[in-house]
C-alpha cells in the first residue's frame, strides 16, 4: 500500500467493463489474490512485494470495487466467478494458484466448484463456505436499508470495528486508516450491491470433500466475521489441507500479521515444487541465515 513500482495498476477490458490489475513479478504458475469486501487489490500489496522475486503475482480489483468501476450491473458472487476465469482466459493463464480472503474466498470456492481444471492450488484467507443464514441475510438487508435512507458512515464504521483485531485500533493504526480509505472509497452502490451478493450466495460446503488440490486454510486466530470454527471445518472437509492459525489478527490477517501471514504462503508454495519453489526456497534461505 505504499508507492507502485512498475506493474501495478494495469488495467484489461473484460465482460462489459474494466478490471484493475497488479501483475508483478515471474513465474510458470501464477498466483491471483482476490480481496474482501469492501476492499480493492492494495490489501494484497504486502504479499505481492514479499513474493515477486520468486512468483508471477497478479492482484486484481473485483468488478465494481476499487479501480474496476460498475455501477450498472447486479453483483454476485458467480459473477465475480466468471470474472476471473475471463480474465484467465484474457491473461492467457491456464492454470494459477488462487488466494482469496472473506468474500474473494467465496469466489475461489465458487469458481473452482465450476472450473476446477483451471486450479493449481488453493488459499482461503478468513472465509468459509456456508451460506447466509436468513438472520445474517436480513441484516444485510436490513443494512442496505439503512444506507439508502442514512448514507454509507455508519455501516462503514461499524466494519471497520469488526475486522480489526482490537490491539490493531492500538498498534496499528496506520493500516486501521488505510483500510478506513479504502472502505470510504466505494460508492454507495457498490457497498449495497456487494451486501447483496454476499447475502444471495449459494453454499459451497457440500463439494469441499472433491477438492483434490493443495489447499492451505489461514485464518486470525479472533476473526469475527468469518470464525475460525469456519476455517477448521473447511480443513476437516479438504483432504490433505494445511490450516495456520494467526495469533493477534482478526478477519483481515494479511494486513495485521504480514511477517506471519507471508511466511505461511511462503512455506504453502515451497512445497507446490518446481522452478519457482526452487527460487522461493532460495530467497527463504536468504532471509533465514
Amino acid at each position: 500500500m505504499k508507492t507502485e513500482p512498475k506493474g501495478y495498476n494495469s488495467m484489461i477490458t473484460l465482460n462489459n467493463f474494466n478490471l484493475s490489475y497488479d501483475d508483478v513479478g515471474e513465474g510458470t504458475i501464477p498466483v491471483i489474490f482476490l480481496h474482501g469486501f469492501p476492499f480493492d487489490k492494495n490489501t494484497w500489496y504486502s504479499q505481492l512485494e514479499f513474493l515477486k522475486s520468486s512468483y508471477r503475482v497478479i492482484a486484481c480489483d473485483i468488478r465494481g470495487f476499487g479501480k474496476s468501476k460498475d455501477e450498472r450491473s447486479p453483483l454476485s458472487i458467480d459473477l465475480f466467478a466468471e470474472d476471473l476465469i475471463w480474465f484467465m482466459d484474457k491473461m492467457h493463464i491456464d492454470k494459477a494458484i488462487v488466494c482469496g480472503l472473506s468474500m474473494g474466498g467465496f469466489i475461489a470456492l465458487h469458481a473452482q466448484k465450476r472450473f476446477p481444471d483451471r486450479f493449481e492450488a488453493l488459499i482461503l484467507c478468513d472465509t468459509q463456505c456456508i451460506a447466509d443464514t436468513t438472520e445474517v441475510k436480513e441484516k444485510r438487508y436490513k443494512a442496505i436499508d439503512e444506507i439508502a435512507a442514512d448514507g454509507v458512515d455508519n455501516f462503514n464504521e461499524a466494519f471497520i470495528k469488526r475486522v480489526f483485531h482490537k490491539d490493531s485500533f492500538t498498534n496499528k493504526k496506520e493500516v486501521v486508516e488505510q483500510l478506513r480509505n479504502t472502505v470510504f472509497s466505494n460508492p454507495p452502490y457498490i457497498i449495497s450491491q456487494g451486501l447483496v451478493a454476499l447475502a444471495e450466495r449459494s453454499e459451497t460446503c457440500s463439494t469441499l470433500n472433491e477438492i483434490i488440490i493443495p489447499t492451505l486454510i489461514i485464518c486470525g486466530k479472533d476473526d469475527e466475521v468469518t470464525p475460525l470454527a469456519q476455517s477448521e471445518y473447511m480443513h476437516q472437509q479438504i483432504k490433505g489441507s494445511v490450516l495456520r492459525v494467526i495469533d493477534r489478527a482478526g478477519h483481515v490477517s494479511n494486513l495485521e500479521q504480514p511477517d506471519e501471514f507471508n511466511k505461511h504462503l511462503a512455506d504453502f508454495l515451497s512445497t507446490l515444487g518446481g522452478k519457482d519453489s526452487e527460487e522461493l526456497n532460495l530467497s527463504i534461505r536468504a532471509l533465514n541465515d
